[in-house]
């Protein structure tokens, strides 16, 4: 079986005929150890105009063999501009390359899997979505051995870090303008990092008054040095 077909295998079935999508990077990322997992929160766009771009659909495609090595941050056309130069697209693959990461081979996908104009939209049902997509992430998190799990915005950081015990904060990061928003990493017990982030949507990354990657590059440089050893 493949990393996709195993890991597909946890995603609830009434999730299949839903509009929305699971993976964001291809087999070769959900293969062997990983030192990062990026995580945002559910997947933008339309519910109602793209119904038919099901999970189940997405599932069918990211499994052909033309999908294997493929991020959708560097390779997809979102609203018909030219691939990986779209909204956060940039940001993330900014971020990944800081990093000395290919986004190609690193696993992404989202807390939620149902998708939503805004994530305000999930509404009171949030919680429970949650709930029901948590056994795919957190056997993604154990079977890649992920190191440290980024997370694109405060929610999605607070729910992470609350189902890894990462309780510890070891750094913070505070942009440098008016609205101050931190980003932040935490430490589990069992040694998984949470990094926290500004939502690449809102935040530029890119621009170093507002850039958190430096500090999530001080810890990976760690990871990376201590594997060494």
């Amino acid at each position: 079986m493949t990393a996709l077909g195993y890991f597909g295998q946890l995603v609830p079935d009434e999730f299949m005929g839903v509009s929305g999508s699971v993976y964001y990077s291809g087999e070769i990322a959900f293969s062997e150890t990983k030192p990062v997992y990026l995580l945002g929160l559910n997947p933008g766009g339309s519910p109602v105009k793209q119904a038919a771009e099901t999970v189940g659909r997405q599932l069918e495609t990211c499994s052909q063999p033309a999908r294997r090595l493929w991020s959708a941050y560097a390779d997809e056309e979102w609203l018909g501009k030219a691939a990986g130069t779209h909204g956060m697209q940039p940001r993330v693959l900014h971020l990944c390359d800081k990093l000395g990461l290919d986004p190609r081979r690193t696993p992404a996908s989202n807390l939620i899997f149902v998708r939503s104009a805004r994530g305000a939209d999930l509404g009171s049902s949030r919680r429970d979505l949650i709930d029901r997509c948590w056994p795919f992430h957190d056997a993604v998190i154990r079977t890649l051995n992920i190191k440290m799990v980024v997370c694109f915005g405060r929610l999605v950081g607070q729910e992470v870090r609350n189902r890894l015990g990462a309780h510890w904060e070891l750094a913070t990061f505070t942009e440098e303008n008016r609205r101050r928003w931190r980003s932040t990493i935490h430490a589990s017990e069992r040694g998984t990092y949470v990094a926290s982030l500004t939502h690449p949507s809102v935040a530029a990354w890119n621009v170093p008054a507002t850039d958190p990657t430096p500090m999530v590059a001080s810890y990976l440089k760690q990871f990376t040095e201590t594997a060494v050893r």
